[in-house]
């Protein structure tokens, strides 16, 4: 990478550009001095169509006029702005500074907008029609992608709106995973459980505790081996919220339901991770998102 970070570059660049602006001008003063042969008729001896015949005419005015102006604006907004290499320009404007300046005002014009909200409980925000309608805004921008427009989820992405939850579920664990991000790592198990065999008795064990279809046989021959597991899940298979680790005995599957799909967690183990999104949200936008997804979870019913 060295090769591309050098001065040689910035210098490369620098001289292309400048080179550039001055072949132009070699060019329109060529062009502008340079006489070619032609007949006492001011005609070049080139002829199409029997009749079309070249004239030697000069470039008009405002066609020099205008590419001269080109030339001198090249100049000017090369002084002015990053044109030159590594050369930022009088101004020392960059495209980071355009974009934090953009921000930084957008923010100060929403600020009023959430500053209501701010030190309110979630059930209360969860409540606010106005809260809710900007909570949905920024689910739809930062969260459907994966959650899905009704956050229900899909394979591999968990349904926010169920008290299915990794962590606590609360508002708090709510709004730091928002803005933190979360890594969820299970780790291969097969070599602790066993053999493929009793990675498929496991499996079964692991359906028993929901109720789910199963052998019973091999759930009776898997029990002891899920001791290997119990360090996360709990050797009741309820999980632990402190770990991330989920509940297996509840029926709901984030990674696949069924015999085959639990032995391939447990041979291939998971590496999920959701990103963080303070760089994309300010505390009061995470707070009201948060807030609103809490109250999908929370509603009277669920």
């Amino acid at each position: 990478m060295s090769d591309f970070t050098s001065d040689f570059w910035h210098l490369y660049v620098a001289g292309l550009t400048l080179v550039s602006i001055i072949a132009c001008l070699i060019l329109l003063w060529i062009s502008g001095t340079t006489k070619a042969a032609t007949h006492a008729d001011n005609t070049t001896g080139h002829v199409w169509d029997g009749d079309l015949a070249e004239m030697n005419n000069p470039l008009p005015k405002w066609w020099v006029y205008l590419f001269i102006i080109t030339v001198i604006f090249a100049l000017v907004y090369g002084a002015l702005y990053p044109t030159f290499g590594k050369f930022q320009g009088v101004l020392g404007w960059t495209s980071q500074g355009q974009h934090t300046a953009e921000v930084e005002k957008v923010e100060a014009a929403i600020a009023p907008i959430y500053a209501k909200f701010n030190g309110m409980p979630p059930e209360k925000i969860a409540a606010d029609a106005e809260a809710m309608a900007i909570g949905e805004r920024l689910f739809m921008n930062y969260c459907a992608q994966c959650h899905g427009s009704d956050a229900r989820g899909a394979k591999s992405f968990p349904n926010l709106t169920d008290q299915d939850w990794l962590g606590s579920g609360d508002h708090a664990y709510i709004k730091a995973t928002i803005g933190q991000g979360r890594v969820g790592v299970m780790p291969p198990m097969a070599a602790a459980v066993g053999g493929p065999e009793d990675v498929r008795n496991v499996a079964n064990y692991v359906l028993s505790l929901s109720g789910s279809p199963h052998d019973a046989v091999r759930a009776t021959q898997g029990k002891e081996k899920f001791a290997a597991c119990a360090a996360c899940h709990g050797a009741d298979g309820k999980g632990m919220a402190a770990v991330g680790a989920p509940n297996l005995t509840d029926g709901i599957w984030l990674h696949g339901w069924g015999e085959e799909a639990i032995a391939r967690a447990v041979n291939n183990g998971f590496n999920n991770q959701m990103p963080a999104q303070a760089a994309l949200l300010n505390d009061a936008q995470i707070n009201v998102l948060a807030s609103y997804v809490w109250g999908m979870s929370n509603k009277t019913g669920n």
